[in-house]
């Protein structure tokens, strides 16, 4: 492999360009550089920030091939800015055992655009009965746990999914929802869906689960991650479970930073999502969250579907959106261009802080001479539109479709290999 310059760059878009010299897979010199037969990415004052994490996709593989594969999960991940994605557990067979999960992480090397790191389900088959062999996978390299998809409903099991963490020194990511008040749920509870006629998710069913379960986590001292949050009331229970040492982490996605329930107005159903959009204030009170620490990433929950699941009356379609490749335009429309973040906070939301909950020693580090180069080049002056199909995932369902969002990613850097270049898949 060649060593490589980055012409041009400002790393957290912070200061005058520079120069980075990338060789061996490190970062061998910022500034003015010079390197015989190295490959150049001009970068022309683009932003340089290290290489973005994603602790939430699901690539369908194996089971659903038809709507992704790791394959193509990857592309999109690298030309999203992406240099390693977790994998959810709900594939066909389920990831609960070390054989699944050792093919998962094969076929993620075996493609080599980011490193893909399977997650593996707390519960056998995720019905939430049995816990899962949680520590052959952590054996097999299982960093993170869940069931997502299904929360872990019984408090009991739970609390030894916890209890054995703590002893593998993993963590479990809950998918928050008390299934007892989310029975025939179609859309957030509140005056658009009682004025749709559609079935109401309170926001007490994610909330009352995620107390519960910074309790627990913090009476047996293990780790808790929160997927998916989306109301303000979770917000206010983090907050507050921080505030008193528990070590509970949480995650939000770029579409409940952006979107409201106001879009269910068309019953189009590539806006129906688990836990769905809700209100505009609670959009606002996330990006607060997110802007002060008390939520600590951006994790997409890509979940591509076939057509026959999403081109269907309302109740009949899967709910999940397209996001790997739209998050990072999202992320500049929400927390940047309001001046909630700036490229540094981008940098600690999308790459710094979720490779810290997940524990890879290699993402989200500091860019400078030795540290190792998985990095993202951002042009913060593009302007692109939004087009399903000509997105690298099989499937097409994104809720951003035709929109014209602010940011782009230039290039893909994993480990001193240029990934993604110009918007196409460059290895």
């Amino acid at each position: 492999m060649n060593p490589l310059i980055l012409r041009g760059v400002r790393p957290y878009g912070e200061g005058d360009p520079v120069d980075v010299l990338i060789r061996d897979g490190v970062v061998a010199g910022i500034g003015e550089v010079a390197e015989d037969g190295a490959d150049v990415v001009e970068g022309n004052g683009a932003v340089l920030l290290p290489g973005f994490v994603d602790l939430h996709t699901h690539l369908r593989e194996p089971g659903r091939e038809d709507t992704e594969t790791i394959a193509t999960g990857s592309a999109a991940a690298a030309l999203g800015g992406y240099t390693a994605v977790f994998a959810m557990a709900n594939t066909d067979p389920v990831a609960d055992n070390a054989v699944v999960v050792g093919h998962v992480a094969r076929r993620g090397r075996e493609v080599g655009l980011v490193d893909v790191h399977p997650v593996g389900a707390v519960t056998v088959g995720l019905k939430g009965e049995k816990l899962a062999e949680l520590g052959t996978m952590a054996k097999a390299g299982v960093r993170v746990f869940s069931d997502d998809g299904h929360c872990v409903h019984d408090p009991l099991i739970m609390r030894r999914a916890l209890e054995y963490s703590r002893a593998l020194d993993v963590v479990v990511a809950q998918h928050a929802e008390e299934p007892r008040l989310t029975v025939g749920a179609q859309a957030h509870e509140g005056e658009h869906a009682a004025r749709l006629g559609l079935q109401g998710w309170p926001a007490a069913a994610e909330e009352a689960v995620v107390a519960r379960d910074c309790l627990l986590a913090r009476q047996v001292g293990a780790r808790l991650h929160v997927c998916h949050v989306s109301t303000a009331g979770t917000a206010d229970v983090l907050a507050w479970a921080k505030a008193r040492g528990t070590e509970v982490s949480a995650e939000v996605t770029p579409h409940h930073l952006l979107l409201t329930d106001e879009r269910l107005a068309t019953y189009d159903p590539v806006n129906k999502v688990n836990p769905p959009l809700r209100a505009t204030a609670d959009v606002e009170a996330l990006r607060r969250a997110l802007a002060e620490g008390v939520i600590d990433c951006v994790a997409t929950d890509h979940a591509p579907h076939a057509v026959q699941d999403k081109d269907t009356e309302w109740a009949a379609a899967r709910p999940g959106m397209l996001g790997l490749q739209t998050a990072l335009s999202i992320v500049v429309a929400t927390m940047v261009e309001t001046a909630l973040l700036d490229w540094r906070g981008v940098a600690r939301v999308m790459s710094e802080r979720p490779a810290a909950i997940a524990g890879l020693p290699d993402q989200g580090r500091p860019i400078e001479v030795g540290e190792p180069a998985n990095l993202t080049l951002v042009d913060p002056t593009a302007r692109w539109t939004v087009r399903g199909a000509e997105l690298a995932s099989i499937a097409a369902n994104t809720p951003f479709e035709g929109m014209e969002l602010p940011g782009a990613v230039l290039a893909t850097v994993l480990r001193g290999r240029v990934t993604a270049l110009g918007g196409r898949i460059a290895a």
